[in-house]
């Protein structure tokens, strides 16, 4: 029997005429299907160690971040999601719980589990990606959150029957009971389904407090944008992505490599560097211990202070 699925004209043109987003620099993310062969012949070459993956932390302080509301911590659930508690303020970022992402099983159960996490006040969403955006996990949540998006994000999750959604630009701020929280550049590219691609923006989030300015990279590349960031804020702590840069021929627009990763923590000129997107989902070719070891060479190499490199257990909470 032969199937023939006929979608409305209206919903193919609607996809088709959205508008596209892009990169500072024209830079463009787009790879050919002979690209993509290559890839895939070099990964089958390769013989990766996935046994050894990132500890979890041995001494959890659950109870006392699900109790607090009065002092500034961040807790690394694994990936790019973060628990930030800033401002009597519970945030999330890129909050995503999922067990598998497409055919890969997580190497690594997240830092907290999800029933155990504290009412959450606002989630930001750098992307649309999967394993950035999942909407499984947030429909989890506890509490009432305000979710705050890359402009294109927010249709899709009115559909899904949100309502508190705050779509930003590139540089735009809003505010949210005393915390302003700034949307700036990365860069990237974005797609949930076959027709998609770059129909909704990616990019950072900065949060800022009288006491204290922390910036969520996001997913990107290394581009120029970061000085720009460095001159426009103080940054106290950033979290910057590490992994996923393997073969870097291929990811090097969209994925920042350990060095690039430094070189990028200098200039924006911040305090303490905490890495992320490392260790949980197979995404490229190179494993967490892999870059966790380029990151800790790069920074003797450059002879940075020891206490500002913070580098994370899963799970760990830093008060």
């Amino acid at each position: 029997m032969i199937v023939v699925i006929i979608f409305p004209k209206e919903l193919i043109l609607g996809e088709f005429m959205k508008k596209r987003y892009e990169n500072l620099n024209n830079v463009t993310n787009t790879k050919s299907f002979r690209e993509m062969m290559k890839w895939t012949k070099e990964r089958r070459s390769k013989v990766k160690d996935l046994s050894v993956n990132i500890e979890q932390c041995p001494n959890k302080q659950i109870e006392k971040i699900k109790e607090n509301r009065s002092s500034t911590s961040y807790t690394w659930v694994g990936h790019s999601t973060f628990l930030i508690q800033l401002n009597g303020l519970n945030i999330l970022t890129d909050p995503v719980w999922a067990k598998r992402m497409g055919f890969q099983k997580r190497l690594t159960e997240p830092g907290i589990p999800l029933a155990d996490m504290p009412e959450i006040d606002i989630v930001v969403i750098s992307h649309g990606h999967y394993d950035h955006l999942d909407f499984p996990t947030l429909k989890k949540l506890k509490g009432d959150p305000h979710y705050i998006v890359p402009e294109g994000l927010k249709s899709i999750f009115l559909r899904k029957g949100y309502r508190q959604v705050t779509e930003m630009s590139w540089w735009e701020s809003v505010d949210h009971k005393g915390l302003t929280i700034h949307f700036v550049p990365a860069q990237h590219w974005t797609r949930r389904t076959l027709t998609d691609t770059n129909t909704s923006h990616w990019g950072g989030f900065i949060f800022q407090s009288d006491e204290e300015t922390m910036y969520f990279v996001g997913d990107t590349g290394y581009f120029p944008g970061f000085k720009e960031i460095g001159e426009r804020f103080k940054i106290d702590t950033v979290f910057m992505p590490i992994g996923a840069y393997e073969p870097e021929w291929f990811m090097k627009d969209s994925h920042i490599n350990p060095e690039d990763s430094v070189k990028a923590f200098l200039e924006l000129q911040a305090k303490t560097f905490v890495p992320m997107h490392y260790g949980a989902y197979r995404l490229a070719d190179d494993t967490g211990p892999e870059a966790l070891e380029r990151l800790y060479r790069e920074w003797e190499k450059r002879q940075l202070p020891e206490e500002q490199l913070r580098v994370l257990m899963l799970g760990e909470t830093v008060m």
